[in-house]
């Protein structure tokens, strides 16, 4: 985890944003040629939750649209089950009834951000998008080979890690992302990095050449949405001039945005939730996005999303029923309640029957959590996050979007 977030200091400028404007900037580039039979684009990110990155030019929702595929780094989603990107606690108070509140209405941070960005950081959104919509998704790295990459780089101490952090979100590194500016990134990508000896080579170069082989491989069977840290572009030995030498014809798409939304983009936005169904169990579900299962021998399983960038979980556990554990047994297993407050009993509108409440749980810290049970099934659903998901709505709105059939 150490070298993850040293990883994510290097490669995240924070709180970035796009200008709405019509001016060209070298974000997105169209790859053609070399005997494909489609076009192909390739899309310069910023591994951020910002809201004014998601202002994206038209040809984005464009390209989306006609891709059959998309690409990126890593698979990001692979690490649902490790990956907690909150950076500090709740610290939820309660009032005389045991309800929470807060007198704060600060966002907690996050790797990415924090709970006023988007849900997702914006490498996340496109993989969302994808899985949403039913694209084949790659990956051009694994996982452990982005946390492999700084291994035989020399780690330098808190204080040159700190400085390195502060170089990178400054504003003139900010502007030249706003202006996609990609060849001034690299300069500067390279001055920020000289303080780790050979890191550049390392993080960027070697990188590219990968990424490059990766992307050339799938050019040839999909029509491909890829998506890379915009850092790696520029260069004599970055993505684009690296897909150039291999034959692509590879041009850059102007930027052009328009106050009525395209029609591209109104169907790629509206892709806000994905519908879990499990007829032989007889449970449906909405979550914001496509959840990791993992099914067990013994019966058992469970269905995990986060929104990395607000750094939120939505969790499903089921297993077998018990005759031996009551539903009140349920809640006094699963809802762990602080001192100062307790789980509620509830009875829903078709007669459902639970108990809901906060609970305290390690390692989690506060979450809210919700057990029901139907004639062979217990359900427990959890939901948490940061200072504001806490202490708004969204967690009983998701309970309230798990239902038996």
């Amino acid at each position: 985890m150490r070298r993850t977030a040293i990883l994510l200091i290097l490669l995240y400028p924070a709180y970035a944003f796009l200008q709405v404007t019509e001016e060209k900037n070298e974000l997105l580039w169209e790859i053609t040629g070399n005997g494909l039979k489609n076009k192909s684009y390739l899309y310069g990110s910023l591994h951020a939750n910002d809201k004014r990155l998601f202002v994206m030019q038209d040809s984005v929702y464009v390209a989306l649209d006609r891709c059959s595929a998309i690409a990126l780094e890593t698979d990001i989603f692979s690490l649902f089950r490790k990956l907690d990107t909150r950076k500090e606690e709740v610290d939820l108070l309660f009032d005389i009834d045991g309800r929470p509140y807060t007198g704060s209405g600060r966002a907690s941070r996050t790797m990415y951000g924090d709970e006023n960005g988007m849900p997702q950081f914006l490498d996340a959104w496109f993989q969302d998008y994808c899985l949403k919509a039913g694209k084949d998704f790659y990956a051009l790295e694994s996982v452990e080979d982005q946390l492999n990459v700084l291994t035989d780089v020399v780690m330098p101490d808190a204080e040159r890690i700190n400085y390195v952090a502060s170089q990178l979100v400054q504003e003139k590194m900010i502007e030249l992302y706003l202006d996609g500016d990609i060849k001034a990134l690299d300069k500067v990508m390279k001055v920020n990095l000289s303080v780790y000896p050979g890191s550049y080579e390392q993080i960027i170069v070697e990188r590219n050449y990968k990424m490059t082989d990766g992307i050339d491989s799938l050019l040839r069977s999909e029509a491909l949405f890829c998506v890379v840290g915009a850092g790696h572009l520029a260069g004599d030995e970055g993505v684009i001039s690296l897909l150039r030498k291999k034959g692509y014809r590879v041009r850059n798409v102007e930027a052009v945005y328009t106050e009525v939304p395209i029609a591209e983009k109104e169907k790629v936005r509206s892709l806000r939730n994905y519908k879990y169904t499990n007829e032989a169990i007889g449970i449906m579900a909405n979550f914001p996005g496509k959840p990791d299962v993992d099914v067990r021998s013994d019966g058992h399983f469970s269905l995990l999303y986060r929104e990395f960038g607000q750094g939120n979980t939505y969790a499903l556990d089921v297993f077998p029923k018990s005759e031996e554990l009551t539903l009140k047994d349920l809640a006094d297993i699963y809802i762990p309640s602080p001192s100062a407050s307790n789980y509620a009993y509830k009875l829903l509108e078709d007669g459902t029957e639970l108990y809901e409440g906060i609970a305290d749980a390690y390692p989690e810290g506060y979450q809210w959590v919700r057990v029901m049970q139907n004639e062979h099934y217990h359900i427990v659903i959890k939901a948490y996050g940061g200072n504001k998901f806490m202490n708004s709505n969204r967690p009983q709105q998701f309970f309230n979007n798990v239902w038996f059939e």
